[in-house]
């Protein structure tokens, strides 16, 4: 927690170390204070039997992605425990903080990890594969989970077992090809499975817009890296009534490649209409709450460090930062 400095994380202002009667050691951490957590917020709604407002879950989406942007591509770290009960909100200012690091990590490619992590509701199916080389994209899984739950009330796949958890999984996107599979964990490529069609994701959030579906729909893949990765999250056409928020009509633009050895731009490309009503209702609080938030406040080498002078370039196009 000493090396982690974002908005979005937690932050450790002091330790000390005391001892109890029994001689026993005990580490004290002095922390920001967040009134709650993304879960007790969540269970407020549930209680008033009311959903939570889609500009709210909005807006704590983002700060969880320019979190993991940070942890992922900048010190490298991977969370391996995103839930709600480790995110930390003010309900009053939409303020997130993620938090609990006891199960992070700095993933390397030549070391084996272990499988059993990350709570099961939000585990990756990789892992519930048993893949032990598994990437930074188990966090984007687990964010997907959050963000579903928000809007549902309640867990999407909820598993009673780590293999229940699976079959919960696969109800709803389908039996995995033996592709997707091997991208998983090739040890199970020999596994027979029985094929089980996917439900369209329209009829799992028959509330939402269409962007929310699409995001969704990019989130939730059984091959980790078809998964957009946090970056390419923020400059998702979802959350474009953030980054621009005084444009109606957004001009042809192209996913984001973070592969610095490819083009940034070759990708496909997309015409997003913001939903005018929505728009016009909404325009004061997310102005507002985008200032307050510093939501489009992007450090250039603490956000951003890890672009080519290309791939900035097109984050700049796509997103709309205020860099410092």
């Amino acid at each position: 927690m000493k090396l982690l400095n974002h908005i979005n994380l937690l932050n450790l202002k002091y330790y000390f170390y005391e001892k109890d009667p029994q001689d026993e050691v005990y580490l004290n951490l002095i922390i920001d204070y967040m009134p709650q957590s993304l879960y007790q917020r969540l269970r407020h709604f549930v209680h008033q039997k009311s959903s939570m407002s889609r500009l709210e879950i909005k807006i704590y989406m983002f700060q969880l992605f320019k979190a993991l942007n940070y942890l992922h591509n900048i010190v490298s770290v991977c969370h391996r425990d995103i839930k709600p009960q480790n995110l930390l909100v003010d309900p009053e200012t939409w303020s997130l903080k993620l938090c609990d690091f006891g199960s992070a990590k700095q993933l390397k490619p030549t070391e084996p990890n272990v499988s059993y992590i990350c709570s099961r509701y939000y585990r990756a199916p990789e892992l519930i594969f048993g893949a032990t080389n598994y990437t930074n994209q188990i966090d984007i899984w687990s964010t997907a989970c959050v963000m579903a739950e928000l809007l549902l009330g309640q867990p999407m796949f909820p598993g009673e077992s780590g293999i229940d958890q699976l079959v919960e999984i696969i109800k709803i996107l389908g039996t995995p090809t033996k592709q997707e599979i091997c991208a998983m964990n090739p040890n199970y490529m020999d596994h027979k499975f029985p094929a089980i069609k996917p439900i369209p994701l329209t009829q799992v959030f028959k509330k939402e817009d269409d962007y929310t579906v699409e995001f969704l729909t990019n989130l939730f893949k059984y091959d980790p890296q078809e998964r957009l990765n946090a970056l390419q999250c923020l400059c998702s056409d979802y959350f474009k009534d953030i980054s621009l928020p005084d444009k109606d009509t957004i001009a042809p633009s192209s996913s984001i490649n973070t592969n610095p050895n490819s083009d940034p731009l070759a990708n496909t490309t997309a015409i997003t209409t913001i939903n005018t009503d929505a728009f016009i209702q909404n325009r004061e609080i997310i102005e507002q709450k985008t200032k307050d938030l510093k939501l489009m406040i992007f450090d250039k080498k603490n956000d951003l460090g890890f672009l080519t002078e290309n791939q900035l370039n097109a984050v700049k196009q796509k997103l709309n930062p205020v860099l410092i």
